[in-house]
């Protein structure tokens, strides 16, 4: 063979060799990246993303000065920092959310989620870290309601996606669509609807702020609904490490301290 043939043969094959082993090394390290479970990931990345609204006080809002802050913000704040890791905060609105996890744009949701039989059919969720109960809000003009019942044929403020939205809806309430638990209290204050079924602690919360804010409280739901940190389905890794994290708070009495700063109680049962 000619020496010039044999020497570019020689070197064509070796740039062959050489691509394909880059190719191979690139494939083996995509493939590791997909194999690893979500707990790895948000370790080896060194941050966990979290879903929240930062519109929802005392569970997520914003303070004075403008920062992220919350009772559910402290709490996922000292999950990331059990699991070594930074929490960083991506806000959505609520009717949003679920499909904001569902496209991988942060890790969990923390933002007073109920746990509901629908919802573990597609998301895996913590042990419940706080139990809430729904409460019957009107505007203090109003005489008409005074129960659940009385909520037929009435205009609520509800967000769409919320476990309050379905004791309205069983009680036959005509649902107005609203982003979240503030602008429903806007629409009842200048009564653009009748009522808003809504968490009785974050009501507690608004009352305490706003004290002269025309609405009442005129029925409560007798069982409290238990609220987790969620997660897309299939990650036991990442479920079991934040449970031990949350365990692990209440032993400390970190929990019973955050707890008691936003509500003035132990919300967790």
């Amino acid at each position: 063979m000619n020496k010039k043939f044999a020497f570019l043969a020689s070197s064509v094959l070796a740039l062959s060799l050489t691509l394909t082993a880059c190719g191979s090394s690139d494939n083996q390290a995509g493939e590791t990246a997909a194999t690893k479970n979500l707990l790895d990931q948000v370790k080896s990345a060194g941050t966990l993303k979290i879903g929240t609204e930062g519109t929802y006080a005392p569970f997520t809002y914003h303070d004075k000065d403008g920062k992220l802050t919350g009772f559910d913000i402290e709490v996922a704040n000292e999950v990331a920092k059990r699991l070594g890791v930074k929490a960083e905060y991506v806000e959505t609105q609520w009717d949003g959310m679920f499909a904001g996890l569902d496209a991988k744009r942060f890790d969990m949701i923390a933002n007073e989620v109920g746990i509901r039989p629908d919802r573990q059919e597609k998301y895996d969720f913590s042990d419940p870290y706080i139990v809430s109960k729904a409460v019957l809000i009107v505007n203090k003009d109003n005489t008409t309601i005074k129960t659940f019942a009385d909520l037929k044929g009435k205009k609520a403020a509800q967000s769409l996606t919320s476990n309050l939205t379905d004791i309205a809806k069983q009680n036959g309430a005509e649902i107005v669509g609203v982003e979240g638990f503030n602008p429903a209290i806007d629409m009842l204050v200048s009564k653009r609807v009748d009522a808003t079924v809504n968490d009785g602690l974050s009501y507690l919360d608004l009352v305490k702020q706003k004290p002269d804010l025309p609405l009442k409280k005129v029925d409560e739901q007798a069982d409290g609904a238990k609220n987790g940190l969620m997660f897309r389905k299939n990650n036991k890794e990442m479920v079991d490490a934040v449970n031990k994290a949350l365990t692990d708070i209440k032993s400390d009495g970190t929990y019973l301290k955050i707890s008691e700063k936003y509500f003035g109680a132990d919300v967790s049962k």
